[in-house]
C-alpha cells in the first residue's frame, strides 16, 4: 500500500509533460478531444479508490449482516467515482475547454452526480480502516478538532451559501477566461465546485439536517444555479474572450449559440435535480413530522 502510494505521489510530479500537451492539445481546436491523464486529477482519484477499496475489503471479512450495507455503499462509491472520472479524465474534459456548453456539462456531472453519490457512500468511514491500528487511533483523535468547523461548513445555510458563492464568482468572465488560461486556476475551478457541492449534499442529505429546511435550501439553489443559467440562456453575446476568440464552437454552434445551450443545461437540469430532491424530503417531512425538529444549523 505503501509503494502504490509512492508510485502515485512519484507521478504527481510529472506533471509539467501531461500539462503541456493537455495545453497544446486545447490550442487546436478542431482536433479529437483526447483523454486528460493529468497526474493532479488521475493521482488523487486513484488513491481514493484504493483507500475505499483497502478499507472496504477489511470491513467485508469481518462483517456479518452489515455486508449488504457494505456492497450498496461500495456501489455508490464505484458509481460516484466513475463519474468524476467520466466528468475530468475522458474527452469531455478537454471538449469543455473548446466549448461552454461541454464545460457546464461537465461541471453539472460534478456537482448533480458525482458529489450526491460519493456523500451518499459515506466512504470516510470505510477509508478510515484502509490504515494500521495506529493510524486509525491517530486519525481518530483529530476527530474533536475538526468537529466543530465541519459541523459548521456542512450546515444547512452555510453550505448552500458556500455553493452559490462559488458558483457565482467562478462564472465571473474575469475568472472565468483566467481558469481556460491556466491549468492551474482551471484545476481550482474544479476543485472549489468539488467541494463546495460535497459540503452542500452532506448537509441536504444529513440526518441532523431538519427535512423542511434542507427543501428551502435546495428550493433556494434551484432559484439561485437557475437564475444564472437563464441569464446565459438569454445572453445574446458571449460573456467569455476564452470561448469567444476560438470562433465556430463543435456541432456548428457560434460562440453566442453555445452559451446559450450551456444556460440552459444549468437552468434546467440543474433546476430539476434540486427540485426533485426538494420534493423528495417534503414527502419524507409529511410522512415523518418528527423530521422537521432537526438540528439544521
Amino acid at each position: 500500500m505503501r509503494r502504490l502510494i509512492g508510485l502515485i505521489a512519484s507521478a504527481a510530479l510529472l506533471r509539467a509533460v501531461p500539462a503541456a500537451a493537455h495545453a497544446a492539445g486545447a490550442r487546436d481546436h478542431h482536433a479529437r478531444p483526447g483523454w486528460t491523464l493529468d497526474p493532479w486529477i488521475v493521482a488523487p482519484l486513484v488513491l481514493a479508490a484504493l483507500l475505499f477499496a483497502r478499507g472496504w475489503w477489511r470491513l467485508y471479512a469481518r462483517s456479518g449482516q452489515g455486508s449488504a450495507a457494505l456492497r450498496r455503499r461500495a456501489a455508490l462509491f464505484a458509481t460516484g467515482l466513475l463519474v468524476l472520472a467520466a466528468a475530468l479524465v475522458s474527452p469531455l474534459h478537454e471538449a469543455g475547454e473548446r466549448s461552454f456548453a461541454a464545460h457546464i456539462f461537465e461541471h453539472e456531472l460534478l456537482m448533480l452526480v458525482g458529489a450526491p453519490l460519493l456523500v451518499l457512500a459515506e466512504p470516510l468511514a470505510v477509508m478510515l480502516w484502509a490504515f494500521p491500528p495506529s493510524g486509525r487511533r491517530a486519525l481518530a483523535a483529530a476527530v474533536p478538532v475538526i468537529a466543530t468547523p465541519w459541523r459548521w461548513l456542512t450546515g444547512a445555510v452555510t453550505a448552500t451559501v458556500l455553493q452559490a458563492v462559488a458558483l457565482w464568482l467562478w462564472h465571473a468572465p474575469a475568472l472565468f477566461d483566467r481558469a481556460l488560461a491556466s491549468e492551474g486556476w482551471h484545476v481550482a475551478q474544479h476543485l472549489s465546485f468539488l467541494v463546495a457541492a460535497l459540503l452542500f449534499w452532506t448537509a441536504m442529505l444529513h440526518r441532523r439536517t431538519a427535512a423542511g429546511i434542507a427543501a428551502l435550501c435546495l428550493v433556494a439553489t434551484a432559484i439561485v444555479s437557475g437564475a444564472l443559467g437563464a441569464l446565459m440562456a438569454f445572453a445574446t453575446s458571449p460573456w467569455y474572450a476564452g470561448y469567444a476568440s476560438l470562433g465556430m464552437a463543435p456541432f456548428g454552434l457560434s460562440p453566442a449559440e453555445d452559451q446559450q445551450l450551456a444556460g440552459l443545461l444549468m437552468w434546467v437540469p440543474g433546476g430539476l435535480v434540486h427540485a426533485g430532491a426538494a420534493l423528495l424530503l417534503m414527502r419524507r417531512l409529511l410522512a415523518d413530522p418528527r423530521l422537521g425538529t432537526s438540528d439544521a444549523r
